[in-house]
């Protein structure tokens, strides 16, 4: 059985399809694997098994009669914490979100409606705020490949289950790197739709009941195969993925590599590997260049200012106002001429209105300007992150440092800056597992397309995919108690 639950989820599918699993079976076999590496782990913080056997043995009843059954009749699903499931309501983290009626969000009821059965949570950081996966609820979620590091952010417990195989899909959300980050540190597969492609309805934050969509946020699948994501992406959509069509054709394909950016560090492992994934591509006959497809640290700026007001939005309202009258501080501060980086690092998390507008309308002139890029190239290609999966820390954000292997340090703030430009301008990005680098971790690319290109992405992802591998296990033996 554990052979079985080491494949990706659409070879599962075709065991149970095939008769050479039962679900109740198989959602047996996952929650073994869940109780063999919680205590390392601590990926799933909440579980529904009750209803979820009798779901699994309804389908293998309705497969027994013959009826006909969704693309995901059977297969077991955890669904990140910070989506409402009914009885299982999103914490994000935080004690008072618990113990409220939801219904399942938008995104859980389309994998119901195809027969997935969901039987637990996975955990996030508070209010999906951080890039690592730690809360005071249900404490802290380590990485697979390595217990003493984080599997990221926000997505983090859905990532390590993920590498873990205690599930072979996912649902998780993307405002800073949330989907990404977690795929590139834990050698998963993501993929960040075009902005709007699929519902945020059920997602907290914002807080619960909001119907509105929330500004650069984005729902979207995590698995351990490219074409598990096009399954699932097109379950979640609003509108038809084809996620049947043949991969694409590689050779030919127009390629820019995005690795030197002005105030953009990157650690030279994760370099290393992203140079290497990209000479393997040319030697497939993709056309690949270096490029610089925007003003990297001009678009970060824009995104800082859409971002901030978002992140200002799900603060509890005393913490709001201690922002607000250190706001006010930095504003005289900095023109005085005293504290002035510290007075932009306030500013960023709050906007008015008018800086939002300003803010917005260079978005959309850098929006304007790749396409231009887009028509020229299929695909960009670039990191996630500048460092591979780091330490546990616990600290406080101003005084977080991320550690380079050449022995410099940077800022934490600079895990937004390579994730900046597709979160900004609503681009979809399939996260790519490339490889380890030279300390053994995972390294994971962005595949950037065009916005509404999701279907290509993920086709070229699958190519790429069969051509090169993808997913490698984690070698920790992650069942031992941390």
């Amino acid at each position: 059985m554990n052979d079985l639950l080491s494949l990706d989820a659409s070879a599962q599918l075709n065991a149970l399809g095939s008769g050479r699993v039962s679900a109740a079976d198989l959602l047996e076999a996952v929650v073994a694997r869940h109780q063999a590496v919680h205590p390392a782990l601590n990926a799933v913080v909440a579980t529904d098994l009750e209803r979820a056997r009798r779901h699994a043995g309804a389908i293998d009843e309705r497969r027994a009669a013959g009826d006909h059954l969704g693309v995901l009749a059977g297969l077991p699903m955890t669904i990140k914490d910070t989506f409402d499931v009914e009885f299982m309501p999103a914490s994000s983290g935080v004690k008072g979100l618990l113990g409220r009626s939801c219904k399942d969000a938008v995104v859980v009821a389309r994998a119901r409606a195809e027969g997935a059965v969901v039987w637990g949570k996975t955990n996030v950081p508070v209010m999906a705020g951080d890039w690592q996966s730690y809360n005071g609820l249900h404490g802290v979620t380590r990485n697979p490949w390595d217990l003493a590091r984080t599997p990221g952010g926000s997505s983090g417990g859905a990532a390590a289950a993920l590498a873990a195989s205690v599930t072979a899909l996912e649902i998780g959300s993307d405002i800073g790197g949330s989907l990404r980050v977690p795929a590139a540190f834990s050698g998963v597969f993501s993929h960040k739709p075009t902005w709007g492609l699929v519902s945020q309805r059920g997602h907290v934050p914002p807080r619960p009941g909001t119907v509105s969509e929330r500004d650069l946020n984005v729902v979207g699948p995590m698995a351990r195969s490219a074409r598990d994501l096009r399954l699932l992406l097109s379950v979640l959509e609003e509108g038809p993925l084809q996620a049947k069509a043949p991969p694409a054709e590689l050779k030919g394909l127009r390629i820019g590599l995005w690795l030197d950016e002005p105030d953009f560090p990157l650690d030279p492992q994760v370099r290393t590997v992203v140079e290497a994934f990209a000479k393997a591509l040319a030697s497939l006959g993709c056309e690949v260049e270096a490029i610089r497809p925007v003003d990297g640290p001009a678009l970060l700026a824009a995104y800082r200012r859409l971002l901030a007001p978002l992140i200002a939005q799900d603060l509890p309202p005393a913490a709001l106002s201690k922002m607000e009258r250190a706001r006010s501080w930095a504003k005289l501060a900095s023109r005085a001429g005293r504290g002035g980086d510290w007075a932009n690092q306030v500013l960023s998390y709050t906007a008015s209105h008018a800086e939002w507008l300003e803010a917005d309308e260079a978005r959309a002139r850098f929006a304007q300007h790749l396409r231009g890029v887009f028509e020229r190239h299929d695909l960009i290609i670039a990191p996630v992150a500048p460092v591979t999966a780091f330490p546990h820390d616990h600290g406080p954000f101003g005084q977080r440092r991320l550690a380079l292997s050449d022995g410099r340090s940077i800022d934490y703030g600079s895990m937004l800056n390579w994730i900046s430009m597709a979160t900004a301008c609503g681009l979809p990005v399939t996260t790519y597992p490339a490889g380890p680098a030279a300390d053994g971790l995972p390294v994971g690319v962005q595949l950037i397309g065009p916005r509404g290109g999701d279907a290509k992405v993920l086709s070229i992802a699958q190519a790429v995919e069969e051509a090169l591998g993808g997913f490698m296990p984690p070698p920790a033996k992650v069942a031992r108690t941390a």
